[in-house]
């Protein structure tokens, strides 16, 4: 929520993530940095983002500056008003286990299961600690036949 058009690189295709949005009491919307350094990271975009972003680009009101996703007057959205349009759009209550959080388990799972490293999969997350995106993010799996193929070999003699 925090992009600015700015933060887009088009010709590289990527993007620069870091800084948040968050609400101050009496200030209002404040752009500031991210929690820790391993959240400022830049992020290369799949074709199909950087599609979307140029038609978006095109339709904007002087993008140089301006937020990527605006409220509808133009400017940032606000964390808790995003939050809540989030769960009217994703309706009844069969659908309560969809958050955001599950977005961010979903793009670890995909990462997972094309085989990048947790390291890979915790830089693109933002997180520091790859041990954390294990934890979090990424499901136990049974042991890969790899796993079994090494056993072998180790106590076969011959």
């Amino acid at each position: 929520m925090a992009l600015r058009w700015s933060d887009v690189d088009f010709v590289a295709g990527s993007v620069d993530i870091d800084h948040t949005i968050i609400r101050l009491t009496g200030a209002g919307l404040h752009r500031k940095s991210t929690k820790t350094a391993a959240g400022e990271r830049t992020l290369l975009l799949p074709n199909s983002t950087l599609s979307m972003l140029r038609r978006r680009q095109r339709d904007a009101d002087d993008p140089d500056h301006r937020p990527l996703f605006p409220d509808s007057a133009g400017g940032w959205r606000d964390p808790s008003n995003t939050r809540r349009m989030f769960r009217q759009v994703r309706g009844s209550e069969s659908f309560a286990w969809v958050t955001t959080h599950v977005f961010r388990k979903t793009a670890a799972t995909i990462l997972d299961e094309a085989g990048l490293s947790a390291r890979v999969i915790a830089d693109q997350l933002g997180h520091s600690r790859p041990s954390l995106t294990q934890d979090v993010y990424m499901a136990r799996k049974l042991p890969g036949r790899a796993a079994v193929d090494a056993f072998d070999q180790a106590f076969t003699e011959g």
